[in-house]
């Protein structure tokens, strides 16, 4: 019996052999890549320690893996590789009083704070892959978080841990009072702790001597934890950072903290970056909880991504060399400012000023309202991903990532560390925790080349001197790994160094436990283990979009692949939208991160032939809602939507399309027909035999009613209406509104007009089928056709967008095609100029509102509205114009459904493989938020899929902002009266 199938047999969970699911578990944050035999992803604690004993059984290795986000490789190996995020993460108990509770390890830390919040209470080593990481994985690595300065680091809050030996024996690892020694009655654990306890005796002068003081020391294992003390020795601070070499992790206990209740923020701006890290040693004297560092490049970076321009617009001042970002969170408010004005008074004794020259020019900005420093804690918590949206070849590399060294060396470490980057042909970006001394640096480096690689290796012993140099660490934050476990002997000596492996020895003697890491670990610079091994190619792709912005095969397909770095921000659970199929499945194979690196193992041969057209990439992106929220959240710009058109359209002119794909793709061709007969076109819904049908050859889910089907449709021949001497505007009628809702667009219509704006409709040249975006044809695959109707689009648009006249759409799937794959399909000054117009309807009069020149005579019509946006909308920043606009609504009450993708995407959720999973998408928030709205509160949605998920989930109408503002304009009775060449019609 092979040792997959006895898996399978013997343990409840899912196991994965197949070269698609080894292939996304590969790799990790790090640039490392070791193809595993297999994954197992364990439906509880019994299950882990199953597979944990059939492994040890097998002679097979194991390596336990929460949110894969290690930057070092500590979670790939070649053996079996244990996901514990999916299952194990409850809360096992919870101690308020005492502050304290007890996890299992794959709980992410976002999850675990949302569930202590509720009580006052929050876990405080708040690393900024909070919405991902694990304790388990925060526990392996010893992470510490921006304010550790205040609370520590993981081990300093890790009160014990319990744990299996490799060799499958349960021990209790805390401190070693009379309570724990019964727990741990049995002979083999005092044994193994008298043991750990004599190293640590023996070796307490090496110790002292060797270990940098430092807090931000993580590298090696904890023996620092085994040296006699006054204090009870604790175990768990041993395991505590020994990234899964020496047991396997079942539950943890941690100590709690009070949630932060207020706090403020002083950007400190300096015009040399080496000032600013001279001031760090002393903006520390003022007790803040964190200082943290954002250079030049970093700042740059970020204006440049949308989600991010805006607060960096208000936050920071002229053009800054580097920024100190300094968090006073006491619990009283008043004593926080009076810190933040010491702040500025001290920026003016240390010579700083706004008028001085670059050496000495600076200042102190003040941030005191919450939303902007929000903003200002996720730009600096996404600087690693920041940093990775650079789109070339080159990318910074992380392998001196987390050096620590004491405050007084930080500048003239700095400044060596920038010449030695210099020496070698590169620049490097450093940003985080100046208040430890602990700068994460990143050389930017192309680790195809060897010439590169080999800078690397230098640049690290060179690096790594420096810091034994000032007696600093290494490994001040993220871990060994593979990356640094090999300097051991040099950083601590090789009488420390052989104490480790003792530990490791003592622990696991056959070296099941994650092996090669801290110990006996492979060179870092062996290629062999890299993403891009020496014989990495990828052949010449036919693709049919444009890629040209990034480098690379297929025109720039590949680096657009490759800008995935593994961060797995599309893994959070709560807020944006991104990735609304993981927060259902939690499979890796269903979140951004998988697709893209399956598609990268794809188009460079790792999956065999033809892998991109397979059956196994359709499964990959079948729960790919298209919802564009990678687009804006992924901090590396993944875009998986426009990827999926790409698969698509290879998959279509390889195998042809299904019957579904025709009857979505070709509907704009059909719908005028389809009008005409609505009756009969109506049948399917009506009869269950007929569903059935549909269903078994077309796989149309026999439990969703289509859109139906209506003879009054909105009729966009060739008008003009408004005031002849109002404000032109072009208005698309897209073939959702036109031939299913035209309410809506008549609705639209009627505010328009009645704000004194010319509205055109224009005919479309050379034939009377209206106009479309081609987003059905792109949904399939069927980019040809996509790019035909596109160009009878820009052909008929481009004349008034020429002029500057504003191109306004309801449905933001459709309108929002004009800024996005527009522009992948032509570049042409035309095309341009069109996606420059497009507007949203509520954009449009937001801009039109704040300019002063919209004039809407508006009454009150219900006292609440629910407002559910749609992705797109919030991919393109297009939501906040919703809500601004429902406020010009009298005496309305506005709240906002925190919900990601409603489920329905189009055709999406219409198939009958997709049918449940819509229904579960849309179960997570938004339908349970529509069904407690009270039957008076008004339904908002401006998407068309939106309005059918939630009528089909709920039984509750949802409007299209359009038709509610129309609502409020006949409230006052005689406000509107306009004129028109053609009025426009139904039928």
């Amino acid at each position: 019996m092979t040792l997959e199938d006895r898996l399978a047999r013997e343990t409840e969970g899912e196991v994965l052999f197949d070269s698609f699911s080894r292939g996304r578990y590969a790799t990790d944050a790090s640039f490392y890549q070791i193809m595993p035999a297999g994954v197992v992803v364990p439906r509880s604690i019994d299950d882990a320690l199953r597979t944990l004993s059939i492994c040890r059984e097998a002679g097979c290795i194991v390596t336990p893996r929460g949110g894969g986000t290690s930057q070092c490789g500590q979670t790939v190996n070649d053996g079996i590789v244990i996901d514990f995020s999916k299952h194990l993460n409850r809360v096992i108990s919870l101690d308020v009083e005492n502050r304290t509770c007890v996890v299992e390890p794959g709980i992410v830390l976002d999850d675990l704070n949302r569930k202590l919040r509720a009580h006052g209470l929050w876990f405080p080593v708040d690393v900024s892959t909070a919405s991902r990481a694990t304790i388990g994985g925060m526990a392996g690595n010893n992470s510490c978080g921006g304010r550790s300065l205040r609370y520590g680091t993981m081990r300093d809050n890790t009160l014990s841990m319990d744990a299996a030996l490799a060799d499958g024996t349960l021990l209790h690892f805390g401190e070693l009072s009379g309570a724990s020694a019964h727990e741990n009655a049995e002979v083999r654990a005092r044994q193994l702790f008298s043991d750990l306890l004599a190293l640590g005796a023996r070796e307490a002068a090496e110790i002292a001597e060797k270990f940098p003081r430092v807090q931000r020391r993580v590298g090696g294992y904890n023996l620092d934890a085994l040296v006699p003390r006054n204090a009870p020795n604790n175990m768990a601070h041993l395991l505590v950072g020994s990234e899964g070499t020496l047991a396997f992790t079942t539950q943890v206990e941690l100590k709690l903290w009070p949630v932060i209740r207020n706090k403020v923020l002083g950007v400190c701006h300096f015009g040399s970056f080496y000032q600013a890290m001279d001031a760090a040693q002393h903006l520390v004297k003022l007790r803040p909880i964190a200082v943290e560092l954002v250079d030049r490049t970093m700042l740059l970076l970020g204006r440049e991504i949308a989600m991010f321009a805006p607060i960096i617009g208000v936050a920071v001042r002229g053009d800054p060399d580097a920024v100190l970002i300094v968090e006073f969170a006491e619990e009283d408010q008043a004593e926080n400012i009076r810190r933040l004005k010491q702040l500025s008074e001290l920026m003016a004794d240390l010579g700083f000023g706004w008028d001085q020259p670059q050496r000495k020019w600076g200042g102190v900005v003040e941030i005191t309202e919450p939303a902007l420093q929000t903003g200002m804690a996720e730009f600096r918590a996404a600087g690693l991903n920041v940093m990775m949206s650079m789109k070339g070849e080159g990318k910074p590399v992380s392998f001196v990532e987390d050096c620590a060294v004491p405050l007084p060396h930080l500048a003239d470490y700095t400044a060596r560390l920038n010449a030695i980057f210099a020496r070698h042909g590169t620049s490097g970006t450093m940003y985080a925790h100046a208040s430890e001394g602990c700068l994460h640096v990143r050389p930017v480096l192309n680790l195809k080349l060897e010439k590169d690689v080999k800078a690397m290796r230098t640049i690290a012993e060179e690096t790594f001197a420096m810091v034994r140099e000032y007696k600093g660490s290494h490994s001040g934050e993220h871990g060994d790994g593979i990356v640094r476990s090999e300097f051991h002997a040099v950083m601590f000596g090789e009488r420390i160094a052989a104490d480790f492996r003792e530990i490791k020895h003592r622990f696991d003697p056959d070296n099941v436990l994650n092996p090669g890491k801290i110990v006996d670990a492979p060179r870092m610079d062996d290629r062999a283990h890299f993403r891009f091994p020496p014989d990495y190619r990828v052949g010449e792709l036919k693709t049919v979009l444009d890629w040209s912005a990034y480098p690379g095969a297929g025109g720039g397909f590949q680096g657009a692949i490759e800008m995935c770095n593994n961060n797995g921000a599309c893994r959070k659970l709560e807020g944006g939208v991104m990735c609304p199929s993981y927060r259902l499945t939690r499979d890796e194979k269903d979140v951004t991160r998988g697709r893209a690196n399956t598609l990268r193992l794809a188009i460079s041969g790792q999956l065999g032939p033809d892998a991109l057209t397979s059956d196994e990439m359709t499964e990959t992106l079948k729960l790919c809602v298209s919802c564009k929220a990678c687009r804006h959240e992924c901090p590396t710009g993944v875009d998986m939507a426009k990827m999926k058109i790409e698969v698509l359209a290879a998959r279509a002119a390889k195998h042809g399309l299904s019957l579904r794909d025709r009857l979505v793709g070709f509907l704009p061709r059909y719908a005028h027909l389809a009008a005409r007969f609505a009756p009969i076109a109506n049948w399917r819904n009506n009869s269950p035999l007929l569903r059935r049908l549909f269903e078994q050859f077309a796989g149309i889910s026999a439990q969703r009613a289509l859109p139906a089907w209506r003879r009054d449709v909105f009729s966009s021949e060739s008008y003009s209406t408004g005031p002849a001497d109002g404000r032109e505007i072009v208005l698309f009628a897209d073939t959702f509104n036109r031939a299913f809702e035209p309410e809506n667009l008549t609705a639209a219509l009627h505010v328009l007009v009645a704000a004194g704006y010319r509205v055109h409709l224009p005919k479309p040249a050379g034939g009377s089928r209206p106009l479309c975006c081609g987003r059905t044809f792109l949904s399939a695959g069927l980019v040809g056709h996509a790019r035909t109707e596109l160009d009878r689009l820009v052909a008929t648009y481009a004349p008034f967008a020429a002029r500057g006249v504003p191109i306004i759409g309801l449905e933001p799937s459709c309108l929002l095609t004009l800024r996005d794959e527009l522009l992948a399909l032509r570049s042409d000054a035309s095309a341009k100029s069109v996606s420059a117009q497009a507007l949203l309807f509520e954009e449009f009069l937001a801009r039109e509102a704040k300019a002063g020149r919209l004039q809407l005579l508006l009454g009150s019509v219900a006292r609440k509205v629910l407002v559910h946006g749609h992705c797109h909308q919030k991919s393109f920043d297009a939501f906040k114009p919703v809500e601004q606009v429902l406020r010009l609504v009298p005496d309305l009450l506005i709240e906002t459904i925190e919900s990601s993708c409603c489920g329905m995407a189009g055709a999406f959720g219409y198939g009958a493989e997709t049918y449940q999973a819509s229904i579960e998408m849309a179960e997570l928030s938004l339908l349970p938020a529509v069904r407690r709205a009270e039957s008076s509160t008004l339904i908002v949605a401006d998407g068309t899929s939106c309005r059918h998920q939630i009528a089909d989930g709920t039984d509750r109408a949802a409007l299209h902002v359009a038709r509610v503002l129309a609502m409020s304009l006949r409230a006052p009775s005689d406000q509107t009266s306009s004129t028109a060449t053609k009025e426009p019609s139904h039928g």
